[in-house]
Order: C-alpha cells, then sequence, then structure tokens
C-alpha cells in the first residue's frame, strides 16, 4: 500500500468513529441557531469538542468574542494548513445558508486529520471565523496577518450543486445618508429642504447606472430611514446599498460612480451628503487552478458528481479575502434538490435531514484527502504554491 492509501484508510477510519459526535453538533446548532456577532453558545460548543479531542483551543480569538483557534500537538511541522469553520445563522430562518454543516464538516476534518500531521509534515489548524453574513471575520484576520503564515485555507459550503470552487463576487455595503432642513410639510414645506427625495433620487440613479456595467454587477439597497413623520419634511434620510463585482479593482471603479449618483442626487434637491462603511469588504476569490485540478480528482474518488454550473455566479464570502493572502478552496456539496436556493426556509429545512448528514461524512473526506493528496507530495505542494 502506498503512503497516500495509508492516509486515506486512517482518515476513513476516522471520519467512520467521530462522525455521530458531528452530527449531533450540527443538529444542535441548527436548533439553536445565533446570528452574526452572537454565536457563543455554537463557539462554545464546537470549542468544547475539539478540546474533548485533543485540541488546544483558544478563544476568544483576534480580537472577536466568538471566534477561535484550534491547534493539535506540537504546532512544529513544515506546513501549516488552516480549516475555516462558520456557524452564524440568518434572522428570522435559522441556518438557511447550511453554515451548521459546513462548520460540522470543519470539524470533522480537523478532528480526522490531526493524527496524520506527523506523515504529512503539516498542522492542521481550525479556525472558528464568525459573523460571516455581516463583517466576516475572516477580514479582520486578514487585516492581522493571520492568515499569513498558511499554505493553504479551505472550508465546504452546502448548496443545491456539487462544485469544485465557487464564482464568488467582491462585495463593498455602504450607509448613505443625506442632510437637509425640516419644515412644516404643509404650513410652510418651502421652508424645508427634503432629505428623502435625494435618497429617492440616488435609487433613480443607481436603477440608470445598471445598464452601465459589467453583466456581473450586482447593485441592491434599501431605505433604512425616511423621516419621522409625514407632515415633518423629513431633514436626514439615509440608505444602504451593497456594491458586487468579479473583480476588485472595477468594485472600486463601481463606487466612485455611485458616489457620483449621491452628489447629482444632493445638487438636485439642495441637500448635502456623506458615506460609511457598514462592513468589512469583501474579495472575490482567487482561484487556484492546479489545486482545484487535485480536488477534482478528490471528488471522482469518491463519487462525487459534479453536476452544477461553475461560471453561477455564487454570491459573496469573506472567503475571498483569504484567497489573496493563501491558496483558498471553498467548494460546494449538495444537500438539496437543484432550484432550492439558499437563505430560504426551504434550505433551512434541509439542515437536519440524512442527506445534510451525510455531506458532513462527504465533505469531511473532500477536506481530508485534499490534504492528504497535496501535502503528502511535495512537487504538488510547489505546483500549488507556484500556482498562487
Amino acid at each position: 500500500m502506498d503512503k497516500y492509501s495509508e492516509l486515506k484508510s486512517l482518515l476513513t477510519s476516522k471520519v467512520e468513529e467521530k462522525l455521530p459526535d458531528l452530527i449531533a453538533l450540527n443538529d444542535d446548532l441548527a436548533d439553536n441557531p445565533e446570528l452574526s456577532g452572537e454565536e457563543h453558545r455554537s463557539s462554545q460548543k464546537i470549542a468544547e469538542l475539539l478540546e474533548k479531542n485533543g485540541f488546544r483551543v483558544e478563544m476568544p480569538f483576534a480580537g472577536l468574542e466568538t471566534a477561535f483557534r484550534g491547534v493539535f500537538g506540537a504546532d512544529n511541522h513544515k506546513y501549516k494548513v488552516a480549516i475555516m469553520t462558520e456557524y452564524d445563522a440568518l434572522p428570522g430562518i435559522g441556518h438557511a445558508c447550511g453554515h451548521c454543516v459546513s462548520g460540522s464538516i470543519s470539524v470533522l476534518a480537523a478532528i480526522a486529520l490531526a493524527p496524520l500531521q506527523d506523515e504529512l509534515n503539516c498542522d492542521i489548524h481550525i479556525l472558528g471565523t464568525p459573523n460571516e453574513e455581516i463583517d466576516g471575520a475572516k477580514c479582520a484576520m486578514v487585516d492581522q496577518g493571520i492568515f499569513n503564515g498558511y499554505d493553504m485555507a479551505m472550508m465546504i459550503h452546502l448548496y443545491d450543486q456539487n462544485l469544485l470552487y465557487c464564482k464568488l463576487l467582491g462585495l463593498h455595503q455602504y450607509l448613505y445618508t443625506f442632510h437637509g432642513k425640516a419644515a412644516h410639510a404643509s404650513a410652510a414645506p418651502w421652508d424645508g429642504v427634503n432629505a428623502l427625495n435625494a435618497a429617492q433620487l440616488m435609487f433613480h440613479g443607481i436603477d440608470m447606472l445598471r445598464q452601465h456595467v459589467t453583466p456581473d454587477v450586482r447593485m441592491h439597497g434599501v431605505y433604512r430611514n425616511g423621516g419621522e413623520a409625514p407632515n415633518i419634511v423629513p431633514e436626514e434620510a439615509s440608505a444602504e446599498f451593497y456594491y458586487r463585482a468579479l473583480d476588485k479593482d472595477y468594485l472600486f471603479e463601481l463606487d466612485k460612480r455611485a458616489d457620483n449618483c449621491a452628489e447629482g442626487a444632493a445638487i438636485a434637491t439642495g441637500t448635502t451628503w456623506e458615506k460609511a462603511l457598514t462592513a468589512a469588504m469583501y474579495d472575490n476569490l482567487k482561484n487556484n487552478d492546479y489545486g482545484i485540478e487535485v480536488l477534482r480528482e478528490v471528488y471522482d474518488e469518491l463519487g462525487i458528481e459534479i453536476n452544477g454550473d461553475h461560471d453561477k455566479i455564487f454570491g459573496s464570502s469573506d472567503a475571498g479575502n483569504v484567497s489573496f493572502v493563501c491558496p483558498t478552496f471553498h467548494p460546494t456539496l449538495q444537500i438539496v434538490d437543484r432550484g432550492v436556493a439558499i437563505h430560504t426556509r426551504e434550505f433551512a429545512q434541509a439542515v437536519k435531514t440524512p442527506r445534510a448528514h451525510e455531506a458532513i461524512k462527504q465533505g469531511a473526506m473532500v477536506i481530508g484527502l485534499h490534504v492528504a493528496k497535496i501535502f503528502s507530495d511535495e512537487e504538488k505542494i510547489r505546483r500549488m504554491k507556484e500556482d498562487f
């Protein structure tokens, strides 16, 4: 038996042994969803399970209360891999993004890979990366240089398709606030300067801009403040916009064009305006083509059919930021029928099904075998790094 086959056999045995614990964790997280930045119980449950399996867990981590880092062993090997773990839920619809399943996959993969560290000459770190739905903890970790020391990072998302990689859009989020002057809307409206009119005009400007941007671009917004009462000319109004694009440089160009919409609206209405970031900026995902080809071999070995559209836009994730620091992989596994979208009640209902439980096992094997294939072969490591 060659080295890789031995590693695969050990990994499979460990995944099978620990799978019931991770199914229990998944179902518990699904039944007790916690919003982004508030994942106190969830992170504690995961930390306890990791400690039970021999990991030293640092929490809080990176200045974030619900983030953690788990390390197994002496942490003295040549290479280091970060397995990223998400566990935040959505308002009103719980784990409709499947983070309970994804997080359980990462934990099982880390536990199963830990005994192989000496053979691979690779330390397996598991990073708890909360707040993905709002202000991405991975962004803060990237800014702090935490990912600089890793040779590879990986996680798996759940979806209605099996994909080797996701087309992730960069994302910028801003709150635009317009300032006018209050007045009695009936007795003396001419004394007022209507801030809501400015916010409305900005929406029209963004709507018109849509026809003059590249097809990958997404721009969407909501009013956050429209005034106090109908009989008062609104002296302040605000709107929050998200801008997304496949190229991070083009995204900054979009920022400027959107600012022009705000400026034009302010000039037309006699108001002033300001803007503020409402969350960290997410980058697009930088693919590692060689690593993806190795991942294709893993999917084939496990009999996972690649049945989706890699050109379809998936959305945005703070994993994109990590991909500009080290080779980063963000494949997907299918737990629902095609056409059932993430961030829906239907998806949330699927996270405790036998199909989701099977995905925990599959996902741990995908991460485990991908790490084993690459880090058991110096040539593969070299080619992955070269491609990055």
